[in-house]
This record gives C-alpha cells, structure tokens and sequence, in this order.
C-alpha cells in the first residue's frame, strides 16, 4: 500500500464518485478505479461496495478508514512542519460549518487566511450541528464550527447569538417591543430544525407551554419563506436573519435566549501547524 492510493481511496470516500474523485487529483475514472483495485488487492479485503446507488464503504473499509485518515493526517502534518522550517506555509485544512455561520462569516475568514498564507487549500463541508460534530469524530474535517451543547470535543468560544421571534408583518403580534413564551400559545409554530430546536424545545418545557407545531423545517430560507406567506410564526437565531428582512418582522424574545457559538476539534493540541494558524486568525478575528 503507497499514499496516493491510500489518498485516492479516501477521495473517492469523500466524493462518493470514481469521477469527481479523479477529477479532483488529476485522474481519470478508470485511473482510480485501477488504483483502489490495487489496494483491494494488496490488502486482501474490498474497501468499496458499487452498485447503481453508488459507492459505500464495506465493513472493512468502515473500519480501516479511521486508520487510514489518521496516517493521511499524520503525514500532513510532517510535510507541514518540514514546509514551517523551510519557512513556507502549505497544507489542507477541511473545515465544518452550518448554513447561517457559513453565509456571514466564513468567505471573510477565508479570505484573511488565504492573504496570509496564499499556499494552503481550504475545503468545507457544511451541515448540521450533529453532522458537524460526527464529521469531527471521525476526522472528515480538521475543525468546525458549531453551537453548544457539544460532547466529547474541545470548544473554543467566539460569539453569542440571540434567538428572536419572527413573525409577519401585520400579524397580532408584530406591534409589540418583544415576544414572551406565553405569546406562542395557540399560534401556528413552524419548528427550524436546524441545531437550536434543542434550545427552543427546553426553554418552552421549562415554561411548561406546548407549541402548536404546523411545520418541522431544516432550511433557513424556507422558514423564511413560510412565516412570509402566513404560515406561521417562528424563532430562529439573528444570523439567519436577511439582513434586510421582506414582509416578515425580528422581535426579542423576553427573557433572552441565546446560542453560544464556536470553534469544534478533537484537540487543539494535536491540529496540523496550518489548522493551529487558521484558529489563530478566527480567535483574532472573533476576540481579538
């Protein structure tokens, strides 16, 4: 087994395609087929399930992949320490976030690091909390993005986000200076699925009021949409909000709820050179 059919089996993983895979490292389809063949072959056990859903991993390839994308980190992490004595900074960065944080923050974050270190590549995966959090886990990112509660990670704090009450405009409600719980009652809920629910669901339970729950909804924009055609009323986190709302109105919720957001790693200790740097600038950016 060589690293480049180790780095191609992990591609394929990544990608779900032989195509977009080779695409990726400059190989054509048959090229990465004949390399995961070779490292099938090599290891005496098959890594990939193909059929016309597509590709999965094996039991084996479930359970070598952790391995697999430890000796690729590790490997990373010495051309990255070789790169820093030669006073050059190189390497990947695979980088997790959600909807809301990635569309406000992460193309100016993005941009401050590539000024800085024009030689690195950065990649994101963008999904849910718990998304997040697995990818973490079994090291698919370096670091992400996330909101507490968090488990088993490290968690760097960078900013509070109020939850606000969204309503339409000229509903009963839209004339007030803010929203109590109480004010929910009776009223077509729609539920943003999306991380917070958690928070949302354990503030009413402690004001033991019940929601009328209309919709369950994971897209933001659909949220969005549906309080504005009337559907409902909801609450959701101020980041995403439109900057400049149409027909729907922002109020506070009394007393305030908020989410906690920040960087997610296993361990800082143990990020590549290049991740430790890209943390270093989002703590900049964030605290200063």
């Amino acid at each position: 087994m060589n690293f480049f059919q180790l780095e191609v089996f992990l591609h394929v993983v990544e990608h779900g395609s032989f195509t977009k895979a080779g695409d990726r490292i400059g190989l054509t389809q048959s090229g990465v087929s004949h390399n995961i063949t070779a490292l099938e072959t090599e290891i005496g056990v098959t890594l990939l399930k193909r059929d016309r859903k597509g590709i999965t991993l094996t039991t084996a390839g479930e359970q070598v992949i952790p391995h697999m994308r430890a000796i690729a980190a590790n490997l990373a992490h010495i051309e990255q320490k070789i790169a820093a004595v030669n006073g050059m900074e190189i390497g990947k960065i695979t980088i997790g976030s959600f909807p809301s944080f990635t569309a406000r923050y992460i193309p100016r974050l993005f941009s401050i690091f590539k000024e800085k270190y024009p030689n690195t590549d950065l990649l994101i995966h963008e999904g849910g909390y718990e998304e997040i959090l697995t990818w973490i886990e079994e090291g698919t990112v370096d670091i992400g993005f996330a909101a507490k509660p968090v488990k088993n990670v490290e968690f760097i704090p960078l900013l509070t986000d109020p939850l606000s009450a969204v309503v339409y405009e000229g509903h009963p409600l839209s004339g007030k200076t803010s929203l109590n719980l109480e004010d929910f009652v009776d009223q077509p809920f729609i539920m943003l699925r999306s991380g917070c629910e958690t928070l949302i669901e354990d503030r009413f339970l402690e004001a033991k009021i019940k929601p009328k729950i209309s919709y369950d909804i994971k897209d933001n924009q659909t949220v969005l949409s549906m309080v504005a055609g009337k559907l409902g009323i909801t609450i959701m986190p101020e980041l995403a909000l439109p900057e400049k709302p149409e027909r729907i109105k922002s109020l506070p919720l009394n007393p305030e709820l908020s989410r906690e957001i920040g960087l997610v790693m296993k361990s800082a200790k143990h990020l590549s050179p290049v991740a430790k740097e890209f943390t270093k600038v989002v703590q900049d950016h964030f605290i200063g």
